[in-house]
This record gives C-alpha cells, sequence and structure tokens, in this order.
C-alpha cells in the first residue's frame, strides 16, 4: 500500500470554478476537501489538516486573505502551504497576498496546468514522498518510487503501516508528532482506530529498524507523542 493521497483544500465562494478545481485535482491523484468560504475552511482545517491549501481572496465573510492571515498567525497551521488565487492583477495586490504569507499567488485568469505545477511545486516542499523523492536521515533511506528502506546499508521489511510511519517522519525529521497526528497521516480520515494502534505499529517499526542493526532512531516524547531524529 503506498503512502495517502496527499490531501488539497479548495477553498472558492464560486461553485463552477470550485468543481473545475476538484475535478483537476481528482484527476492528478489529490484527495480532496471544498470549502464554499472561509468560515467552512477553517472548520475543515480542524478536522482533517490539508498538505495544501488553494484559496480564493475575494469570499463573503471571512476573505481569503484574512483566512490567510489566521492560518498563518498559528504554530499548528503556519506551515500549510497557501496557493491564493484572485482577479487582482496589481503589484501591489500581489504584494500584499504574500506579506499576508502565501505561498504563492496566481492571477485569475490562470492556466489548470500550471496551478497544478504549483501545487506539486508546494508538495514537493512539505510531502517530498509524495513526489517521489529518496528521503534519508541518519543512515535510514527510503526510495519511494521502489519502497525499499534500507538502515545502514541492510535491507529493512516492513509492512505497509510501518512503512506509511516511517515516511512520516522522514518527511519531517526532527517534528513531534501526536497520536492524533499520526493516525490522521497513516491510517486517514476513514479508518477508525484508537491511538493505542500508533503505539503498537511504532512499535514493529522501531523493532523491524533494530533487527536490521540500526539503533532506535525513534524519540517518545512524554505527552506529546513521537518524533525521528
Amino acid at each position: 500500500m503506498n503512502v495517502l493521497a496527499p490531501k488539497v483544500l479548495v477553498v472558492e465562494d464560486e461553485g463552477s470554478q470550485r468543481a473545475v478545481l476538484t475535478y483537476n485535482l481528482e484527476a492528478e491523484g489529490y484527495s480532496v476537501s471544498e470549502a464554499a468560504n472561509g468560515e467552512e475552511a477553517l472548520l475543515l482545517v480542524a478536522e482533517s489538516r490539508p498538505d495544501v491549501i488553494v484559496l480564493d481572496w475575494m469570499m463573503p465573510r471571512l476573505s481569503g486573505i484574512e483566512l490567510c492571515r489566521q492560518l498563518k498567525a498559528r504554530s499548528d497551521t503556519r506551515d500549510i502551504p497557501v496557493i491564493m488565487l484572485s482577479a487582482r492583477s496589481e503589484e501591489g495586490d500581489r504584494v500584499r497576498g504574500l506579506d499576508t504569507g502565501a505561498d504563492d499567488y496566481m492571477v485569475k485568469p490562470y492556466s489548470i496546468n500550471e496551478l497544478m505545477a504549483r501545487v506539486r511545486m508546494q508538495l514537493r516542499r512539505v510531502r517530498p514522498a509524495a513526489a517521489g523523492q529518496r528521503l534519508e536521515h541518519d543512515g535510514i533511506s527510503v526510495d519511494t518510487e521502489s519502497r525499499r528502506v534500507t538502515a545502514d546499508g541492510a535491507e529493512v521489511h516492513l509492512g505497509p503501516t510501518e512503512y506509511r510511519l516511517l515516511v512520516t517522519f522522514l518527511e519531517k525529521p526532527g517534528r513531534v508528532f501526536s497520536r492524533e497526528q499520526l493516525l490522521d497521516r497513516v491510517w486517514g480520515d476513514d479508518v477508525y482506530v484508537g491511538t493505542r494502534t500508533v503505539d503498537v505499529h511504532v512499535g514493529r517499526l522501531r523493532k523491524s529498524l533494530s533487527g536490521a542493526g540500526a539503533d532506535d532512531p525513534i524519540r517518545t516524547v512524554r505527552g506529546a507523542g513521537y518524533a525521528i531524529g
């Protein structure tokens, strides 16, 4: 089983525009959620953290620029890439959008192919495994194309869940993942398992890596979760 599909949140108040974006993103293999306004988007982000947000500037009630400002002000969401879409094409508008925290800015009407390329670019930064990149840290290497795992040169055989756990850790070395975050990233939204399941599979991953002769690279952070490195 492969790494779970990257999650993209589309925030757009125009239904036809939202449908076009969702269709093309799903065709690229992404898991897409939709919000028709900024308030709905905040709820969706709280329920399931997306990997990338495609965000329209002009929306009723809570504008895209204000939503971006709020997300970038919070420690748990500030590193989610935001691609802002706007009919505003003046340099000052671009600067304002980027200064608010948007990671990219596209002027309407835009090329769907270019937008897909920019989504891929942001994903390479936050989810390198989804882009097929090799992950390496402290003697552990994962070839995400072939799914081959080695530790200090020795091949390590992992089950699908342990593989996804390792990839999640290696994408963000040093970051502490809570059990709830690991459930979301490794098992997905539609699988209902308890946090104790995370502990069991982390234990199996540790055993597999140690069996290959590697020192245990996974840190248990009391009251917080797990990290690698």
